[in-house]
């Protein structure tokens, strides 16, 4: 069942390790099959060593195992919180990545500061408010994914595809899995940019129109990056 996205997944999840984003079992990627809805993740607590592409579990949206012999991955119903809301996307990343985890811990947004980050996230990466009592010792992981939702109620989050839960931290998402990675990686690759620069320069502002030209640039209407 849906092999070819399992392979998929298997292999973003290995990304993850050679790009340097997770150590042991930090981090999960997953996909969704938009016609059967159903959505493939990794395995709970299982190394990346061990895994392959057999291992990996296919789940229905209501979390309800479909296929394998493992539990997915504890973080589950944050993806399908986010696939259910964000209709567009195709793949989901969760990682602890130092830089990124960092702002998360310190619960402030990432700022645009660079035209990096505008190549790839037209705004600042949001992040969370505290969860409550009541979404902490209830259904925590989808309750996770209830306060990224409500963070996006007036973005796009097509065109900003990260978020840093407070005190967690980052979850990012693309057309597929392969693009999730990629969008996880640059975050890391700004946060840092960003932690840099504020130490050398904390009143640095950042030119909007710079913003604009290169998010417009790659994936606005008449966006001329790359090749047709």
């Amino acid at each position: 069942m849906l092999e070819a996205l399992k392979e998929q997944v298997f292999k973003a999840n290995i990304q993850l390790v050679e790009h340097g984003l997770v150590i042991f079992t930090w981090g999960n990627v997953s996909a969704i099959d938009r016609e059967s809805n159903l959505v493939v993740i990794k395995p709970s607590g299982v190394s990346y060593r061990d895994m392959t592409a057999a291992r990996i579990v296919v789940v229905n949206l209501e979390g309800e195992v479909v296929e394998g012999d493992l539990r997915p991955s504890s973080d589950t119903p944050t993806h399908l919180a986010l696939y259910r809301a964000f209709e567009g996307i195709g793949g989901i990343v969760h990682t602890h990545s130092v830089y990124a985890t960092s702002w998360a811990q310190a619960g402030v947004d990432l700022p645009n500061i660079g035209t990096t980050h505008s190549d790839y996230f037209h705004r600042s990466i949001p992040c969370t408010r505290d969860m409550s009592r009541e979404q902490i010792k209830g259904n925590y992981e989808w309750e996770t994914g209830n306060v990224i939702v409500e963070r996006f109620r007036d973005m796009d989050p097509l065109h900003t595809p990260a978020v840093l839960v407070k005190n967690h931290g980052p979850f990012t998402w693309g057309k597929d899995p392969f693009q999730a990675v990629e969008n996880a990686v640059v975050l890391e690759q700004v946060a840092k940019m960003a932690a840099v620069a504020y130490a050398i320069n904390p009143s640095l502002e950042m030119n909007p129109q710079l913003i604009e030209k290169h998010f417009g640039r790659k994936h606005g209407p008449e966006a001329y990056y790359g090749q047709k």
